[in-house]
């Protein structure tokens, strides 16, 4: 057995599938839902703010219609972040991260409203009525209810629109809570101060400083995506142990990830334990199956497949018991010897004796076994037994393992066949 060295680089672009629709239409519907409570809320707001000449009311009034705008563009965003055009082959999917940023921008805009008009003292008297009262716990209400949605949409669908919008949401609660709060004092004719500064003015305060840090961090996320920042530590080191953990991964050399939209894009350098291109393409495929199933929303894996040199190869041979008589079946065999084999000099370097693991289980005991060889990287399997056509002897194929079989009786003669064989 001559034992050869892997050459060349070879390149795996592997596209999984996309989010599945499902998720998309939960998306635009939320979206939808969003629109038509921000014109509803502008609407009656502005009514009121008519009605009404409070100043806190009209700011409100404000905040919603610039709601309304910002839901235009989300609808319009999350469609176009599902197409391809010519000029842009690799998708519009940051899109979405772009409406993240217009919506902070929003928030931002509503901020500085509501301190300019709520903030500011009003030469006119509001006139408040107790159906004013009613509505605005109705918008309030309605406000609240949609944010939580929103964010189960946000975080089920990995949308940083929607979670975006599920957190202007919480700032609009607080923002409208308190306009509700000045009303209310209005109407039952309740004057506070403290220090000579109204409590509405000190709760304005405190909004406006909740406002900027939500505005901040949509907008420094928003950036951080369209900069191609790497995606978070968590992930990347999720998808680097289950790249490590296949049994065919000798070692990988580097990983990286960007987030474009809810859509994640991964690349990753490997070593491989063959050099048969088929079957690399095969272990790349294996790989991504392990990806999808754990990570949610990758869009697409890149796999550098650059074989290298082995320096040592790793065999395992059946035994009946741990003096080394070869045993005639695979499944079947109390022990394994494995052989590390050290390929410069073709001597031994290492030698265990290991127990099967699967002695006495009563079904697949074969398959098992072979699959707990492959976990350990075992490069090759020799023994009497023939298993061409059987199922331990598919999965050591599939898994790059070679298998030879032998008339030697003892490990030794095992050793020295490989050894000349090798020369």
């Amino acid at each position: 057995m001559k034992w050869k060295s892997n050459r060349g680089p070879y390149v795996f672009r592997i596209q999984m599938n996309r989010t599945p629709n499902k998720e998309t239409a939960q998306i635009q519907k939320a979206a939808l839902y969003a629109l038509l409570l921000n014109v509803a809320l502008a609407i009656m707001k502005g009514a009121l703010a008519c009605y009404s000449q409070s100043l806190a009311v009209t700011a409100s009034a404000i905040d919603s219609t610039t709601d309304a705008i910002a839901s235009l563009v989300l609808m319009g965003g999350v469609k176009l972040s599902m197409r391809k055009f010519a000029n842009f082959p690799l998708g519009l999917y940051k899109i979405e991260n772009v409406i993240s940023v217009v919506v902070a921008f929003f928030i931002f805009f509503a901020g500085y409203e509501i301190a300019h008009n709520v903030l500011s003292p009003s030469a006119v008297t509001p006139r408040i009525s107790i159906a004013v009262v009613l509505f605005l716990i109705a918008g309030v209400a309605a406000t609240l209810i949609f944010g939580q949605y929103a964010l189960s949409v946000g975080e089920k669908t990995g949308s940083p629109t929607m979670v975006a919008e599920g957190r202007h949401r919480k700032v609009d609660v607080i923002s409208n809570s308190l306009v509700l709060a000045s009303v209310v004092l209005d109407y039952f004719g309740w004057k506070f101060n403290i220090l000579g500064i109204s409590v509405d003015r000190i709760t304005a305060g405190v909004v406006l400083i909740f406002i900027g840090h939500a505005g901040w961090e949509l907008l420094s996320g928003g950036m951080r995506v369209l900069l191609d920042a790497s995606i978070d530590f968590q992930t990347l080191d999720r998808v680097r142990k289950i790249i490590e953990k296949h049994p065919m991964v000798i070692r990988m050399q580097s990983l990286v990830g960007r987030n474009a939209g809810r859509f994640r894009f991964l690349e990753a350098r490997v070593a491989l334990r063959t050099d048969d291109l088929h079957k690399a393409h095969r272990i790349g495929k294996s790989i991504e199956v392990e990806i999808r199933e754990q990570v949610p929303h990758v869009e697409n894996v890149t796999i550098y497949y650059e074989p290298t040199p082995r320096s040592h190869a790793k065999i395992a041979v059946p035994l009946t018991n741990p003096a080394g008589k070869i045993s005639n079946h695979f499944g079947e065999s109390p022990w394994f010897a494995v052989v590390t084999l050290r390929l410069s000099d073709n001597q031994v370097e290492k030698q265990e004796m290991v127990k099967n693991p699967y002695l006495y289980v009563k079904t697949a005991k074969g398959i098992r076994v072979a699959e707990w060889l492959v976990r350990q990287k075992v490069d090759q399997v020799v023994m009497k037994e023939d298993l061409s056509r059987k199922g331990p002897g598919y999965v050591l194929a599939n898994a790059g393992v070679t298998v030879a079989r032998i008339s030697a009786k003892q490990l030794s003669e095992a050793i020295d066949g490989i050894q000349s064989q090798g020369e």
